[in-house]
């Protein structure tokens, strides 16, 4: 199979299901935007402070792509059968964020990323989560979005902050507090 097949040269591609639409569509950058998002987990999984999680944020890949092909499908059309969130999926973000909160002093101010380059790097895919977190809303005013991706998305990015946090402690990284200007 060849990577190119030249029907987007004219910026148009197609959804799973056969529609087609221009390549500047808000689907389109919903979802190459969970794979952004999905490169940047990849990034943050090559840690090596991440070594103990690399099988839990495979998962969290694994269901970005569930996401991602979500999205990617035209919900009026396709018949095509497409992967599920479960509820079970944010109850297992939930519960590693309370295990690593258990860890950690309590948060009383707002930190500023940064302190590790493997930290920048989390705060880098929680960033990117919250904007596909928005686009996703954005699209749901248009077009049927599954509510649990919605949610999935919303703890996801709550979970790459508290793991930004787990990571700078296991790093021995400074927690930089921010201090407003008054």
């Amino acid at each position: 199979m060849k990577v190119y097949t030249k029907t987007g040269d004219k910026g148009e591609t197609s959804l799973i299901g056969g529609t087609r639409v221009k390549k500047s569509h808000l689907r389109i950058e919903t979802y190459g935007t969970v794979d952004e998002l999905n490169s940047y987990i990849g990034l943050v999984r090559d840690q090596e402070v991440n070594v103990n999680r690399k099988d839990l944020l495979k998962e969290i890949q694994d269901r970005l792509f569930t996401i991602g092909s979500s999205l990617a499908s035209d919900p009026e059309r396709s018949k095509m059968k497409i992967p599920d969130l479960h509820a079970e999926d944010i109850t297992l973000l939930e519960n590693e964020i309370d295990k690593m909160n258990d860890e950690l002093p309590p948060l009383r101010v707002f930190v500023l990323p940064g302190g590790h380059q493997s930290v920048s790097f989390c705060h880098l895919a929680r960033c990117v989560c919250r904007r596909a977190e928005r686009l996703v809303i954005g699209l749901q005013e248009e077009s049927f979005v599954a509510e649990l991706v919605i949610q999935y998305l919303n703890r996801l990015s709550d979970y790459l902050f508290v793991l930004s946090r787990q990571m700078a402690h296991e790093l021995n990284a400074e927690e930089v507090p921010w201090k407003p200007r008054m």
